[in-house]
Formats: C-alpha cells, sequence, structure tokens
C-alpha cells in the first residue's frame, strides 16, 4: 500500500479559501490538489486533478499541474527504482449492454456534487492497488463499497448460465463501479478484474453513510445518477422499449423504480391484481400455475431482460400465473399510470405488448394441453 494510504485526511485537514462564485471552485480544487501534493499525497493529488479535468477538460492550470505531478510521482504498482511511466489510458469497450453500477460516460458522477459534499468524498476515499488479473469485486458477493479507477482499466466478467465466464466491458481511467450494490443491497451482478496494473479510489459503504449524515443530498445524487445512466442503458438494449423515440425513452426512464427482491419472494400472485409492468433486470424467476388442491406448475422460468405483467396490462386481467423469484432479482418497475402516459401512445408498443401477451397465453395452454393428448386430464385452471 503507498504512502498515500497510510494517513487520514481527517487528521490533518486542508483548509480551503472560501469561493462564492462557481467559476472559482476548481480552482479551489486545484489549490488542494497542490497542498495534497505538498504532504507527499502525490497519488491522490492526481487523482484530484483527473476529477477536475473531467469537469473541465481544458482547464489549463490543472493540465499544468497534473503534468508536473506526474513527473514527480514514481508509479505507486512499480518495484522500487527509476519513475515508470503510467500506462495509456485505454478507450471503454463498445460493449455496453452490462451495467454493475459501471459507466463510461462523459460525465463524471461527481460533477453534481457541491463544493464541500465534493471535498468530503475526495477525503474519504482510500486508495488500493492491483496487479493485473486480481480481482477487485467477485460476482454474487455482497457489496459494501464503490471505487474510481484512478490508474489503468478493468474488465468486468459476468458468469452465464452455462457456467462459462464472458468479459462482456472494459473501463478505464476515470470510470467508477459498484454503487448499484450499495444502493439496491443485492449481491455483485459482475466480477471486475484488473486488466492491468490498476489504481483505484474506494469509498466504502461505513464512510459513505457518515458523509450523507453530513450531506443528505450526496445520497439523491448517487441514486439519481446510478438510475438515469442504468436506465440508459437498459432502455437502449431492451427489444420493446427501443421501439421507443430516444426523447420519449428518457423521460420514461425517470418513470421507471428499481426494486430488489430476495430469492423465492412472490412477485405476482395468480388471481391477484397486478398494477405494474416488471422488467427483470438480474436473476431468474419462475412463471407457476397454481392448481386449486395447492400444487403448483412450472411454466416457464424468465431470465435477465425478460418483461412480465404485460398480460394484465393489455387485458385488464388479475394474474394469470404466480411468479416467483428463484434467485435475488433486481427489477424495473413501472406502474400502469407510466404505461398509460408513456407507452400507449406509441406506434407499435401496443402492437407489440399484444402480441407478447398472446405468445405467452398460446404456450401456457398448450403445456395445458400435452396432458390431455396423452389420454391424461389436463390440470384445472
Amino acid at each position: 500500500m503507498s504512502s498515500d494510504t497510510s494517513r487520514e485526511l481527517h487528521d490533518e485537514a486542508v483548509q480551503l479559501p472560501s469561493s462564492e462564485q462557481p467559476g472559482e471552485v476548481l480552482l479551489d480544487y486545484e489549490y488542494l490538489a497542490e497542498a495534497w501534493a505538498q504532504r507527499g499525497w502525490l497519488t491522490r493529488a492526481i487523482a484530484l486533478c483527473k476529477v477536475i479535468l473531467r469537469l473541465e477538460p481544458a482547464h489549463e492550470p490543472t493540465r499544468r499541474l497534473l503534468a508536473e505531478l506526474d513527473a514527480r510521482k514514481v508509479e505507486p504498482l512499480a518495484p522500487p527504482g527509476p519513475s515508470v511511466q503510467m500506462p495509456m489510458e485505454r478507450e471503454p469497450s463498445l460493449e455496453t449492454d452490462w451495467n454493475e453500477g459501471g459507466t463510461s460516460q462523459p460525465i463524471s458522477l461527481l460533477s453534481r456534487l457541491g463544493e464541500q459534499e465534493f471535498l468530503s468524498v475526495m477525503e474519504s476515499l482510500e486508495l488500493r492497488e492491483f496487479h493485473a488479473g486480481e480481482t477487485i469485486v467477485e460476482e454474487g458477493e455482497p457489496g459494501d463499497s464503490m471505487f474510481a479507477i484512478v490508474q489503468g482499466s478493468v474488465e468486468v466478467v459476468r458468469t452465464l448460465k452455462s457456467g462459462r465466464r464472458r468479459t462482456v466491458a472494459f473501463m478505464s481511467e476515470g470510470d467508477f463501479f459498484g454503487e448499484m450494490s450499495i444502493l439496491s443491497g443485492v449481491p455483485r451482478l459482475a466480477s471486475v478484474k484488473a486488466f492491468e496494473r490498476t489504481a483505484v479510489l474506494e469509498l466504502s459503504r461505513e464512510r459513505l453513510e457518515q458523509i450523507i449524515q453530513r450531506y443528505p443530498s450526496v445520497a439523491e445524487m448517487l441514486r439519481a445518477y446510478h438510475h438515469e445512466h442504468l436506465l440508459s442503458d437498459v432502455l437502449r438494449g431492451n427489444p420493446l422499449f427501443r421501439i421507443l423515440p430516444p426523447e420519449r425513452r428518457a423521460a420514461l426512464s425517470r418513470e421507471f423504480q428499481l426494486r430488489a427482491r430476495a430469492k423465492g419472494a412472490t412477485l405476482l400472485e395468480q388471481g391477484k391484481p397486478v398494477d405494474a409492468l416488471y422488467l427483470l433486470l438480474r436473476g431468474r424467476c419462475q412463471v407457476l400455475h397454481q392448481h386449486p388442491d395447492g400444487g403448483e406448475k412450472l411454466l416457464r422460468t424468465m431470465e435477465e431482460g425478460d418483461i412480465f405483467g404485460e398480460i394484465s396490462l393489455m387485458l385488464g386481467l388479475t394474474a394469470t400465473a404466480t411468479v416467483r423469484a428463484e434467485t435475488t432479482c433486481l427489477l424495473l418497475r413501472l406502474d400502469w399510470g407510466s404505461c398509460d402516459r408513456f407507452l400507449m401512445d406509441q406506434p407499435g408498443m401496443c402492437d407489440a405488448l399484444s402480441r407478447m401477451s398472446n405468445e405467452r397465453i398460446l404456450y401456457s395452454s398448450e403445456l395445458f394441453l400435452e396432458p390431455a393428448a396423452h389420454g391424461e386430464a389436463p390440470p384445472s385452471a
């Protein structure tokens, strides 16, 4: 671990000059970076410079300071010896159908914070270093921290249903990942591994909660940012929602609610009213027919990206089957009012939902007819 992490910034706070004008805020950040560098916290100072440049790429004083700091810095992951040139920044993968709370969006997560909130977050970050191939977070494990990449790049790996592991995305310097697990309470949705020698700044749940106690707006900002970028990727990649024009998808994204459900939870109950359309983001759900005698018949298993609730939306029926979480699940919920306002007036959307409903009803009917074709009594509906 580098000397940056052996000291707590809270113990020796650096006082900033007071800035009344927004244009002076970046100068304050530059002042803080210089103060950190003077105390020997070069990696933190470089990280702050890079954050400033994400907010204002043309901020020339910070560009000069960063060049000076890079020249003074011994790369933290290298063995003792002469200075080593930092690796070139990798371009993120074009494959963006994955989201573990990671983003390659050009607007930084930190750009939405006020000055004091920003500084509080920066002072709470802990530098961690990883060699190529080392795991930073593991799929399926509880998530209690989020990360910002300071140097290097990482690969995002998902385990497929077959058990095979697949790299689904790359992230590089300036990107964030891991906030989904903190905000939703679900386990890590993917593994993240260092693709090369990589340094990240980690914000733990404990420190984040301390910041939120002082600045409640930080929690609101994180939820809004995560919600916006998660939905942007999901709605753009889902075949049904791709029917919508981009501006309608953007408006619709603000209406969805993120829901986490434990294994075994009942999401819809046969015969009971349904009040929303659901999109399964993560996990698996079983669709079950409930017999009057209490028995159940598995109709199908729903996977990530599947939608349910559309039969009730289109036909005005109660739930025609029970939907139960086979694993821990993460879902997006869209209430009926939002469906009416944003979906039902769009050309092609009603047709697509009707086709989906009819195909599922037909599929379920065929399952019930199979026993009769073999001389058996079909199950009661």
